[in-house]
């Protein structure tokens, strides 16, 4: 007999996790393939060089309170190189201030009047304290926009100055248009249990701030080397064949099992496989799957991404740098110039990781929200000096960087928009039509490396259990 042969293509954290669960369940003999388009492995896992230390260009962090990330950095012996987040204390450039996020919130969403009370004008800090004596709010199942409950429950100023910056740094996105239930769960299930505030509804689920002198839990954590080491580990353990720069062009069902069209339409190459795992961005699944899931391919359609790019520099030792561990600006934030800001965040790296606060300074802006194109169509010199000057405006630091680095993530960020999770139940529910078909990634139930995981090892057990099942039979 020949052995099983299972392709997973994408090879980010979610096609490689996935290889990896395979790998575990399909045992040594098992043939799998990584089928990646780009010309390197991680997808926005990505560790360079930056004078001269390991810094993530794409996600830096992973959530500890979800367990998958931990688990599966201990399963690969990783462990020992995770380290958390300093002490330093996050910000909010709103209302032409920067000030300190308010501790008593979740995601934004105030669990107090008083908590938010120094972010927003006494009209808004009186419209959050009445909100209670609203008319009780009532879901009945549906999912409503994040920036319309806000705007009807608190006026305007929680989504501009507190929610919409949260929001735009996970998401990319904007209130306006991201969905409740799938951004912020925890509020949907409280809200559909009865509670009729969203005052009270954002308590039930945030707790209550510790004492100034308790331990807080890490919320947050890393690899001291960078998030790449984790993709790479789960590549070595996966024992996988790696075909980089090739596109997937089809896929092909054949009686005995599929055929993936791959590389240049001029001369493509076949691969005959027992089982797949989708494990790319909404765009390129809705291309696979239009011929053989018609229907899953119609709502990847309904699944808008956004674009942004990072710009990382390094500053010379002893450049003065806010004892913070970043600065997030809402949207229409501007300069004492009134010049428009071009950075939607800064992370003061040094200043949020023990591990880097040592020698130059490390800090990473991010550009680019949800429709924002054509800021994204500038050089890397023009983003680098845009933002450089942004950097100036909030810290005065005006030392030029020895060493810089511009990445783009193009398409790399699923919006979450109202009625994702149906849109999601849809997906899985056509695929799983599909023998031996699976789909994995941050498309689907949440964009921060945990979920993706989670999806990855789901995917892994349906392909493993199809293709166990038809070699019993």
């Amino acid at each position: 007999m020949r052995p099983l042969h299972v392709a997973v293509v994408g090879g980010g954290v979610s096609g490689l996790a996935a290889a990896h669960r395979l790998r575990c369940l399909l045992g040594p003999t098992a043939l799998i393939t990584v089928i990646e388009q780009a010309d390197r492995l991680g997808g926005k896992l990505r560790t360079v060089e930056l004078a001269g230390h390991a810094y993530d260009v794409g996600t830096e962090a992973f959530l500890v309170r979800r367990p998958e990330a931990a688990e599966l950095i201990l399963e690969l012996g990783l462990a020992g190189s995770v380290v958390h987040p300093t002490a330093a204390a996050a910000s909010i450039r709103a209302g032409g201030a920067v000030r300190a996020i308010p501790p008593h919130t979740f995601m934004g969403v105030p669990a107090s009047a008083e908590a938010v009370r120094p972010v927003l004008t006494t009209e808004g800090f009186h419209r959050v304290q009445a909100e209670p004596s609203l008319p009780p709010i009532r879901l009945d199942g549906k999912d409503v926009a994040v920036g319309t409950l806000l705007h009807e429950r608190f006026g305007p100023e929680v989504g501009a100055r507190l929610v919409g910056p949260l929001l735009g740094g996970v998401y990319a996105g904007s209130p306006k248009s991201l969905g409740l239930r799938a951004t912020m769960p925890q509020l949907a299930a409280a809200l559909d249990s009865g509670v009729g505030s969203l005052l009270a509804a954002a308590a039930t689920t945030t707790p209550v701030p510790p004492q100034a002198r308790a331990k807080r839990a890490p919320v947050f954590g890393t690899l001291s080397g960078g998030l790449s080491a984790l993709t790479d580990r789960l590549a070595e353990a996966s024992a996988a064949e790696i075909r980089l720069g090739l596109p997937v062009r089809a896929l092909i069902w054949r009686d005995v099992g599929w055929r993936l069209e791959i590389g240049s339409a001029s001369a493509p190459e076949y691969l005959d496989v027992d089982g797949i795992v989708l494990a790319v961005p909404a765009p390129s699944s809705r291309k696979l799957l239009g011929d053989v899931a018609p229907a899953a391919a119609k709502r990847y359609a309904e699944i808008d991404v956004a674009s942004m790019a990072v710009v990382a520099m390094a500053f010379p030792p002893g450049t003065p740098l806010p004892e913070r561990s970043g600065v997030l600006l809402a949207e229409g934030e501007r300069y004492a110039d009134s010049t428009p800001f071009t950075a939607k965040a800064f992370t003061f790296s040094s200043r949020k990781w023990a591990h880097l606060d040592d020698g130059p300074l490390l800090v990473r802006g991010s550009v680019g929200r949800f429709g924002q194109t054509a800021l994204l169509q500038r050089s890397d010199a023009d983003l680098v000096k845009v933002v450089r000057a942004d950097l100036a405006e909030l810290t005065g630091i005006t030392a030029a960087p020895i060493d810089t680095a511009v990445t783009r993530w193009g398409g790399g960020l699923p919006q979450y928009g109202v009625g994702h999770l149906d849109l999601v139940s849809g997906i899985e529910q056509a695929v799983a039509e599909l023998p031996g078909v699976a789909v994995a990634g941050a498309s689907l139930h949440g964009v921060g490396v945990p979920a993706c995981i989670a999806t990855a090892d789901s995917a892994a057990a349906r392909v493993a259990a199809h293709v166990l099942g038809r070699l019993r039979r």
